[in-house]
């Protein structure tokens, strides 16, 4: 373990200057693969898409991001391999993971989580395959002298671990309650947002982290941390994620994309491995009415929210509308009955119905007092699953967003969202 360690003091020296971390320190090899174009394309898609219509300071990137998470990442391990030395790792599996760190959001769509629910595949799968083709998968294998495919398995979780515990470990430590991607885009994002929720103290955490059977724990002594860091995450929610002018600009564009992939204007394949700017382009060139909605997000005119109502999973009317299908008909509905209100035709991309996708406050990371495991419901903690449910249901509103000269016409139709 002594000789991991080494390596990550002896080899990351060359420092790159970051307004949240200050110096993210890479090594000569893990530099070299910064020049890889998909990782460059990170750099123009910005990391929370239209929010910086609400924050205009909200303009960092994923690249910015994907370094951060590989900084965090490097501390965490520094501070798992000084504590208690998990035996299964090896350097090529430190390689690998701190690869997975730089590289986990290669495949990520333009414009940040707009595309989200719509049929695509998922942004894991698209790294993945990034990072196994050319020209990544030989420059990997020359820089850091590993198996891309290494790299591949522990972003994709749909791949197969071959048996490999390691893999299995350092997924655990990329996506889950401490994950140095959520440590790094909570405080980026509140930084670049200029809010003060999302504040981490990320030295904190991750000194107290440790490992129990093969699986990131946590000192009973960092609960206050975790803590923390669930509360920030719903306050970024509440005040940034899912502002409402950013659901409504988000909104905008998701229906435009459904109608145009419903249609087969664009297919699925058009909206991979673009930036913003190419996302935009494409779209411009097509003579599709509803692509008028992402002109006008561009524009900051935005439609008004006239209709909110807590979603209610116990309401079959709502949990019809999580299906995008039964939510596009219901819209026609509602556009149907305002265009016989005021007797001119309402078009469907004129109706948005909105309803934030599901979110996890995720409290599934074990306890450690002393030698002894526990849950972390167990632990004393005032997160227990039902506050967990309740900052959930706070936080998800079914919403009616129609162009202002409609909004006093389809207000009356909020029956139809009850």
């Amino acid at each position: 373990m002594n000789s991991i360690l080494e390596y990550l003091d002896r080899d990351f020296t060359l420092p790159i200057r970051d307004p949240l971390w200050r110096n993210i320190n890479l090594s000569p090899s893990f530099k070299k693969l910064l020049s890889d174009r998909s990782f460059q394309r990170l750099g123009r898609i910005k990391q929370l898409g239209p929010a910086f219509h609400v924050y205009p300071g909200a303009v960092h990137t994923r690249l910015n991001h994907s370094l951060g998470v590989f900084h965090v990442a490097g501390q965490i391990m520094r501070s798992l391999l000084s504590h208690n030395k998990p035996e299964l790792i090896t350097i090529d599996g430190l390689k690998a993971f701190l690869c997975a760190a730089l590289f986990h959001d290669l495949g990520h769509f333009p414009f940040a989580h707009s595309l989200k629910e719509l049929p695509l595949t998922d942004h894991e799968i698209l790294s993945s395959e990034i990072i196994l083709s050319r020209p990544l998968a030989p420059a990997i294998k020359e820089a850091l002298g590993i198996d891309p495919s290494f790299v591949a398995a522990i972003i994709n979780e749909e791949m197969s671990d071959n048996g490999n515990p390691e893999i299995l470990y350092y997924r655990k430590i990329l996506s889950g309650v401490l994950d140095p991607d959520k440590l790094d885009y909570l405080n980026r994002d509140a930084f670049f947002c200029g809010v003060p929720y999302g504040i981490q103290d990320a030295d904190f955490i991750i000194h107290k982290l440790t490992s129990f059977n093969n699986a990131p724990a946590l000192d009973l002594s960092g609960i206050l941390a975790v803590e923390n860091l669930l509360f920030s995450k719903y306050l970024m929610y509440k005040a940034v994620y899912w502002h409402k002018a950013v659901r409504i600009a988000t909104g905008m564009i998701k229906k435009a994309l459904f109608m145009a992939l419903q249609e087969g204007i664009i297919r699925d394949s058009d909206l991979y491995n673009i930036d913003d700017e190419q996302f935009f382009q494409i779209l411009s060139k097509k003579n599709y009415r509803p692509f008028s909605l992402i002109e006008r997000v561009l524009n900051r005119d935005f439609y008004k929210s006239i209709i909110e109502v807590n979603f209610d999973q116990t309401n079959p009317a709502h949990s019809k509308l999580l299906d995008l299908n039964y939510r596009f008909d219901k819209s026609v509905e509602i556009a149907s009955k305002i265009s016989q209100k005021v007797q001119q035709t309402v078009y469907p991309e004129s109706v948005i119905i909105d309803i934030p996708e599901p979110i996890s406050f995720e409290v599934d990371v074990t306890i450690m007092n002393g030698r002894t495991p526990m849950n972390f419901t167990e632990a004393g903690s005032v997160f227990t699953e039902s506050v967990v449910r309740g900052f959930t249901a706070s936080l998800r509103k079914v919403r009616l967003f129609v162009p202002e000269n409609l909004k006093t016409t389809a207000v009356s139709f909020k029956d139809l969202l009850s």
